[in-house]
């Protein structure tokens, strides 16, 4: 079961506004219950300011990541997937020659709908950023480049020094760590905002876990986990 909580306001409506703000979910993804008082006022309370309360708890099966079903999708033809390439390496032939005055080794793998951009130049290092957020930018601009080309839905992969790797390990290894404080401290630990991608990763190490459970709270970019005991 999740954590409940108390938020106060003036009114009901004040009150659920603080607490879903707070706990950064949206209302469909919380029980709300109105905590009534039953304690009859003085007159003298009457003119004191009313505190209304109410008890909030989040709906793991609301907040949990869902698996999503697989997707029937049709196979870009191989032409426009070589023609996405052409143009996804012209695009960062300029990029890096204006940027580090030269061109560096870039590697592709096509295979179905994905193009794999692949750099092991250390000279290209610069493009992973904090936590990958520039590399997930840069991808996300290849990726449109490519959709541009091809009519079907494609795929663009960006990798640079093996970091998708490297993260998804450094991951796993919080994870565990996490698990193991739950654990011992009996207390919820809610991890950073991450992208739909490391929060899978984070899921998939604990789902086989029989002491602690995992659930996504918030909207957008400020999605997050938390570990909590089962």
């Amino acid at each position: 079961m999740s954590e409940s909580r108390i938020f106060e306001g003036r009114t009901t409506n004040e009150a659920i506004e603080k607490g879903l703000k707070e706990l950064k979910v949206s209302k469909s993804d919380v029980e709300i219950k109105v905590i009534e008082n039953e304690e009859k006022r003085s007159f003298f309370d009457i003119l004191a300011p009313r505190v209304v309360k109410v008890e909030m708890k989040i709906k793991e099966d609301a907040t949990r990541e869902r698996p999503q079903k697989p997707k029937i999708e049709v196979e870009v033809d191989i032409e426009k997937l070589k023609k996405a390439q052409e143009l996804i390496k012209e695009f960062l032939d300029k990029f890096f020659e204006k940027t580090i005055g030269e061109k560096i080794d870039i590697n592709f793998k096509l295979e179905k709908n994905v193009i794999s951009v692949i750099i092991d130049d250390k000279k290209a290092d610069f493009l992973i950023g904090y936590r990958g957020e520039t590399l997930n930018a840069v991808q996300t601009i290849l990726t449109a480049i490519a959709i541009k080309e091809c009519d079907e839905k494609v795929r663009v992969e960006l990798d640079i020094l093996n970091y998708r790797e490297k993260r998804k390990k450094a991951l796993e290894e919080l994870a565990e760590k996490i698990a193991k404080s739950v654990i011992r401290t009996k207390k919820s630990i809610t991890l950073e905002p991450m992208t739909p991608y490391e929060r899978k990763i984070i899921h998939e190490k604990l789902q086989d876990n029989t002491k602690v459970k995992t659930i996504s709270i918030g909207e957008g970019t400020h999605r997050k986990v938390v570990v909590s005991l089962k």
